[in-house]
């Protein structure tokens, strides 16, 4: 009460903040009259004076207020908009490194334009990050016009491009790109040999957009640059069949954390089918040998009983392809970890590829933190404001609109079925649909999108395909046949999803779409001009307009006009939901398509006790109480505390979800940390152009070690293990040395032995350098460290990843799993240090250089690995079928050779007319027959 009454008199947190900005937007808008007058060379000229202001000692915020004038102006010239008071109220949150939340439609891709201008007048670079490929090559090339007009200069970066075109993309003043592309070039760069070839300059400041969908949907998955192993799809098959023979009492789901376990029978029954088919190792299905196998069996079983065909995944063209919750979309390039999606693929019957080897890996939640500055953008983030404060010291600010909001949202109405719910919505758009409204329906999955789509066939209507050029803008009309139309958006229809949402504020317009977050492009009441005009006409000229196109694109504007009209007096965009989501934003995101830059509109939610969050979060008593009180079939309860209460459960969830990904996190932080000094340790090894000094060091590390561990201090000389010793000095360093005749020495101490040793190695590796020249060893040392080191960094991150999956069983000993795993970490850390000053200083002891001497080249391919995403807790994987990235280590004796055991080989040469020669080719990879498309599109297509 009283906290209400203070938020009356004084305004809330968020009102005052925005409050704050005014003075300055008073400003900007006072100097707006001196920049009309300037010339366009004048008003180029001002990013000279910026830059040259800047030199001299003033800071971005002293210079904010002329700068943002700037980019107001140079936006009307070049694009004919004009920043808004609050869009400049956005720039500023923005550059004050926070997130501002503005609804959709208040043109969030131009504000980005003013703190992107400003901060790039610094020369370290900005990044600007979207969620899709379409998007960052849309903004770049729409908002670099305004950049390119006050003399700076924007890159791109998307997939397929090259490593030099990458470099010349960050370069550039302004660099737009996806977030993944972002993580994978910073991983990549760390793979490299030469910092030369490294693409990124440095993460300086970057801007997200859909801010709430990178850094908190996709925070739980790592990036992943992985190589695969053998192929075991024989295995996988195998463990396939002993699902389906399970009864409902061999095993236990839990559909609220996704997993699935087996229950003593199950365990029993396994037992002997796997002894039945030889898979069983030992007496117990719970014996050591056997971890593999019982870690399949649960993978297996979560693919039959947790994940459906056509809500998590569908099957297209041979492969099994995710659909990502949250956008409804079709993830092509992404796999489910952990042997999950080769266990999905037994499933269906598809060709089952092989699991893969991590690389390297990082978080989006930890990449976005290396970040000196960082902001954020989107149309839904307050309900999250606690996590990016508590993650990324990013705090929301909520951006007024520039026009009050009118759509109308409309309490939700709960049916006690399915049926029941789905007859009131085919009722309600039927209505909607003939007093002309557009209308768009909201679905949680690609399943109940078809089910829709299906029941409306039934009800009379017909389903549209897009493929005509004018058809986008005859929708919501009535078919020959009388029938009324819809269009259905999931990711079976990706490719026209730019064109179906330009268009679905048609009037009468019916759109079914899976969720709508993060899809960039707004839906304007009427139909979207600019996208009708470009399939019509063809992409805007540069130079100029010819009259007679100029008269069609005033004809196709007139026609949206007259279709605006009628939807305005329709109501506005209807927005109906078939069922609430776990999270309050995807809701929000489909609520905010309506009612865009004070446009109406409506929005209605429509449950049953059967759908899943209902049904997970026990509706069953709800259900025994509604057909007490005499709930007749076809009624719904329509109630604020309705509203209250399903919020209160969406909110336990988000909870639950925020635990885990904190969780998470605290366990990413311990890999990170180690991540950033070997990532650190390599570029400073690649900057040294004489690694000597450090490969000496590590040998006598080496020495110390073993003298250490041989002759024990304080130990009498009759307790020495000479002969050990002896041995370990022939197996590393390769010399026959007599250790043991030293021992017998009369006085002769350890400190003694350690000289000798150290003098007898310095003689070895000065022979190494006369045999082959100073300035061939010196290549020889830095390869074979560098080398060593990303060939146990891996070993070591699969460790860790084992180390993880396991240490939450230390919980029933009443230890604190995470502190558990950071000292295991720690000591793992320490054991692969000294394994490398072994392996390098062993190595380097061995190799003999046979043929022309090593050139300073890369000694692996990078683009032979191939990019994943890795979610802990669903699974959720980028792909790859690239080719094992190591060769086979020489015996003992025989190391001696131009290329150390875990370099890569280079394969023999191909001939485009003889596949024999191929080899194994990456369905990603361009087809080596010289086509120009991928091979899984070409010969891979049969394979």
């Amino acid at each position: 009460m009283l906290g209400t009454l203070t938020k009356r008199l004084f305004g809330s947190a968020n009102d005052r903040r925005v409050k704050g900005y005014r003075s300055r937007v008073d400003a900007i808008n006072a100097a707006e009259p001196d920049f009309v007058r300037l010339s366009d060379a004048e008003l180029k000229a001002k990013t000279d004076e910026f830059r040259a202001a800047l030199a001299a000692g003033k800071t971005l915020d002293d210079i904010l207020v002329p700068a943002f004038a700037t980019v107001r102006e140079a936006a009307k010239r070049t694009l004919g908009q004009r920043h808004f008071d609050v869009q400049l109220i956005g720039g500023m949150v923005l550059h004050e490194s926070g997130i501002a939340e503005m609804r959709t439609g208040e043109g969030k891709t131009l504000v980005a334009t003013l703190p992107v201008y400003l901060n790039a007048l610094a020369g370290k670079g900005v990044h600007v990050v979207t969620v899709n490929d379409y998007l960052a090559e849309r903004d770049a090339g729409w908002m670099g016009r305004v950049y390119g007009f006050l003399g700076l200069t924007t890159g791109i970066i998307v997939h397929g491009k090259t490593d030099a075109e990458r470099k010349a993309a960050y370069a550039a003043d302004i660099t737009y790109g996806t977030n993944n592309e972002y993580g994978f070039d910073y991983l990549r760069d760390n793979l490299k040999y030469d910092v030369r070839a490294m693409v990124q300059r440095g993460h300086n400041f970057a801007i997200v957009d859909e801010v709430d969908s990178i850094l908190i949907d996709e925070a739980r998955t790592p990036l992943i640059i992985s190589g695969p192993l053998e192929d075991r799809s024989e295995f996988y098959n195998a463990i396939d069949t002993f699902v389906p023979k399970l009864e409902p009492d061999d095993y236990e789901i839990d559909e609220k954390l996704r997993t699935a376990t087996f229950t003593e029978a199950g365990n029993e029954k396994l037992e002997t089918l796997l002894a039945e088919a030889n898979l069983l190792k030992g007496e117990s299905l719970y014996d050591v040998e056997n971890v593999s196998v019982v870690h399949h069996l649960q993978q297996a079983l979560r693919a039959h009983k947790l994940f459906q065909r056509d809500r998590d995944y569908i099957v297209k063209s041979g492969e099994v392809i995710i659909i990502d919750e949250f956008t409804g979309r079709m993830m092509p390039g992404r796999r489910y970890g952990e042997g999950l999606h080769q266990a999905l693929e037994a499933k269906e019957k598809q060709p089952i590829q092989p699991e893969n080897q991590t690389v390297a890996s990082i978080t989006f939640q930890n990449y976005f933190r290396m970040y000196d500055k960082l902001a954020g953008m989107t149309g839904t983030a307050a309900t999250e404001a606690e996590e990016f404060m508590d993650i990324y010291k990013l705090d929301v600010v909520s951006i007024p609109t520039n026009v009050p909001v009118q759509r109308v949202d409309e309490d939700d109405e709960v049916y006690r079925t399915q049926d029941e719910k789905y007859a009131a919505i085919l009722k309600l758009i039927r209505e909607a649909h003939e007093r002309g409204q557009p209308i768009l329906v909201g679905t949680t999955s690609i399943e109940k999108s078809e089910q829709l789509a299906e029941r409306l066939k039934k009800d009379g209507f017909r389903q549209r395909d897009v493929t005509a050029a004018d058809a986008a803008i005859k929708v919501g009309e009535t078919s020959k046949g009388g029938k009324p139309t819809f269009q259905v958006l999931n990711a079976r229809y990706h490719e026209q999803e730019a064109k179906i949402i330009a268009q679905a504020g048609v009037p009468g317009a019916i759109t079914i779409a899976t969720n709508m977050a993060g899809r960039g492009t707004d839906i304007q009441l009427g139909g979207n001009a600019e996208m009708l005009i470009e399939e019509e006409l063809g992409p805007m000229p540069e130079e100029g307009t010819d009259p007679e196109r100029a008269a069609k694109e005033a004809a196709i504007n007139e026609r949206i006009a007259e279709l605006r009209k009628k939807a305005l007096e329709a109501g506005g965009l209807f927005v109906l939901a078939t069922e609430r989501h776990e999270s309050r934003r995807i809701d929000n995101q489909l609520r905010g398509r309506s009612g865009r830059q004070g446009d109406p509109g409506r929005s209605r939610f429509f449950l049953s006790l059967q759908d899943d969050l209902m049904r997970i979060f026990g509706s069953e008593r709800m259900d025994g109480m509604l057909q007490r009180l005499g709930l007749e079939e076809g009624e719904a309860i329509v109630h604020p505390w309705i509203n209250r209460a399903l919020e209160k459960a969406q909110q336990k969830v988000e909870a639950r979800n925020f635990d885990q990904r904190k969780n998470i996190l605290k366990y990413d932080d311990v890999m990170n940390d180690q991540r950033k000094v070997i990532f650190e340790q390599r570029r400073e090894l690649m900057l040294d152009d004489h690694v000597r000094d450090t490969i000496n060091e590590m040998r006598y590390d080496v020495i110390d070690m073993i003298v250490a561990k041989h002759i024990p201090e304080k130990a009498y000389p009759e307790q020495w293990d000479t002969k050990g010793l002896a041995e370990e000095v022939r197996r590393i360093f390769d010399l026959d040395l007599p250790v043991v005749d030293w021992a017998h020495e009369e006085g002769i101490a350890d400190e003694e032995i350690r000289e000798r040793l150290k003098k007898a190695t310095d003689e070895a590796a000065a022979r190494k350098v006369a045999k082959y020249t100073s300035e061939i060893w010196r290549q020889v040392e830095k390869s074979v460290l560098l080398q060593t080191l990303d060939h146990l960094w891996r070993e070591h991150i699969a460790s860790l990843d084992h180390l993880r999956s396991v240490i939450g069983f230390r919980g029933y000993a009443q230890r604190d799993p995470l502190n558990e795993y950071k000292t295991e970490a720690f000591e793992l850390f320490e054991a692969m240090l000294s394994e490398l000053r072994i392996a390098v200083t062993a190595q380097l002891a061995r190799i003999e250089i046979q043929a022309a001497p090593p050139q300073p080249e890369q000694p692996e391919d990078i683009d032979s690995f191939a990019p994943h995403h890795l979610d802990p807790t669903t699974g959720d994987d980028e792909f790859s079928t690239a080719e094992p990235a190591y060769a086979e280590p020489a015996a003992d004796g025989d190391v001696a050779v131009a290329e150390p055991a875990t370099r890569t080989r280079k394969p023999p040469a191909r001939d485009p007319n003889n596949p024999a020669t191929w080899g194994k080719v990456s369905r990603n990879e361009l087809c080596p027959c010289g086509s120009g498309k991928k091979y899984k599109h070409c010969h891979g297509r049969a394979v």
